[in-house]
């Protein structure tokens, strides 16, 4: 019999019921996050049938995509900056929690932000945990080697009435990651290269694990940018194993294990690394050293290319390649690079962590954003917010002329007040490009913060390898 894989391992773990040809497996929840968009029709399922939440003390509830970025101190002035929509959103998760006896970290509260954000800086992400969100960025855990996954309104439902889910085990697949990175090459690079390497289904039907040497120089934070897009290459999550990085990472964080707890988790944790033999349905490798910043140039995260590179040439088949080109108003076989810039957006779940912001500071500081380009800065967190402004970073974006906000999702869907002008150019450290994500008609490219911050400065697209000494 072979070894088993780190997903195998914790998925074994959590079955309450074997799936068979019929039915589904039951899988037992650790843990369940909850925002304010995805979750009133669960709730209004719960008092419709007259049922509690099975577990609130597995449940972590914030709101993060509907909040502005602008100030807010009462329900009087989020009427006034917030879409009606998203005020309401908002209101009701407040009467939701209260009702089914949450813990919400609402507007205000000193721990609230993007749920992929908070939830791993609070130490409640951990190893071996299964984690379910209704959001599909939920692989975002799986950078602490957790079992995590998006999950849609009934699920979430399902989740809070009885902390368990139906669920197909998927298939594996190993991403080794090999080398080491360039000066100005990211690990927003690293999953743009793996998604434009795999195409946008490579990982259908799969849960990936990154590995390989290269893995080690990265941190938790870069971790999470690559689980982050995992399911942008269509995978049903993407998961690094535990290792002494995670550890020092949790280290006495307030929802993480505590003294001789700690001692027992981390011996459990350290048993959850695939074993040497351990064999996956599929398998790619990547050098990460031959890598350049990457940007994607087409309206799904697929189409990707090399900043210095020239955008392909679709064949005469490919109706769909035309019309992204069309609709992102560039041609085939010119440089993306040079590209006039309208909006740069820095923040997302993707890339709102302090070593984002850190990046974003290292181009932006004693440089100008250019004239006209609105760039909007945006800490993924209540937390973020603080280190960055203790380390003096908002005075650095200020100075270029860079736009410092609140805490939440911002800029990435376009629901919140924050959005790109129909027709604008916007380089985006978010994980979407599709059409209409950050607003009717925006056009979107995604990147780094190193290759967003030089492309405030320029006004165009630009290598952010020109910054860097």
């Amino acid at each position: 019999m072979s070894g088993r894989s780190l997903f195998d391992k914790i998925w074994e773990q959590h079955v309450v019921l074997p799936e068979n040809s019929n039915t589904p497996a039951i899988l037992y929840i650790d843990l369940h996050l909850v925002h304010e968009v995805t979750s009133p029709q669960a709730f209004d399922l719960l008092r419709s049938n007259g049922i509690s939440v099975r577990r609130p003390d597995l449940t972590l509830a914030t709101m993060d995509h509907s909040t502005p970025t602008v100030p807010v101190s009462s329900l009087k002035d989020l009427k006034v900056v917030a879409e009606p929509e998203a005020f309401n959103q908002i209101v009701q998760m407040e009467k939701n929690c209260e009702e089914f006896g949450l813990e919400l970290r609402g507007l205000g509260n000193s721990e609230r932000g993007i749920v992929h954000v908070i939830a791993p800086e609070l130490g409640a992400t951990q190893p071996g945990k299964t984690i379910v969100c209704g959001d599909s960025h939920t692989s975002t855990h799986g950078a602490l080697g957790a079992l995590a996954f998006g999950i849609g309104t009934t699920e979430v439902y399902h989740v809070l009435a009885t902390q368990c889910l139906l669920q197909r085990k998927p298939k594996t697949f190993a991403i080794n990651l090999e080398g080491h990175l360039q000066s100005g090459v990211t690990a927003k690079d690293i999953i743009l290269g793996i998604i434009g390497k795999i195409g946008i289904d490579g990982g259908t039907g799969h849960a990936i694990e990154y590995r390989g040497d290269a893995v080690k120089q990265l941190s938790i934070e870069e971790r999470m940018t690559i689980c982050n897009m995992a399911i942008e290459g269509g995978a049903r999550t993407g998961m690094f194993a535990p290792d002494d990085s995670t550890y020092e990472y949790l280290y006495g964080r307030p929802h993480a294990p505590q003294d001789e707890a700690w001692d027992i988790a981390l011996k459990e944790w350290k048993m959850l690394p695939s074993d040497d033999d351990a064999q996956f349905d599929k398998e790619v490798t990547l050098d990460v050293s031959k890598l350049r910043p990457m940007a994607t140039f087409g309206t799904n995260p697929g189409m990707v290319i090399p900043i210095d590179g020239a955008i392909p040439s679709p064949s005469s088949s490919d109706q769909g390649f035309t019309k992204a080109l069309d609709y992102m108003q560039l041609e085939a076989g010119q440089p993306l690079a040079g590209s006039p810039v309208d909006v740069v957006f820095i923040g997302s779940c993707t890339n709102s962590r302090l070593s984002d912001l850190r990046a974003a500071a290292s181009v932006l500081n004693g440089r100008k954003v250019a004239e006209g380009v609105r760039t909007l800065i945006v800490p993924g967190s209540a937390q973020i917010k603080r280190e960055a402004e203790a380390e003096g970073l908002p005075e650095i974006f200020k100075a270029a002329g860079a736009e410092w906000r609140e805490p939440g999702c911002s800029m990435c869907l376009a629901m919140n007040g924050d959005f790109v002008p129909e027709g604008k150019l916007a380089v985006s450290t978010s994980n979407r490009n599709f059409e209409g994500r950050q607003g009717k008609g925006a056009r979107t490219i995604l990147a780094s913060p190193l290759t967003a911050a030089a492309s405030a400065i320029n006004g165009v697209v630009s290598d952010p390898r020109t910054f860097i000494s």
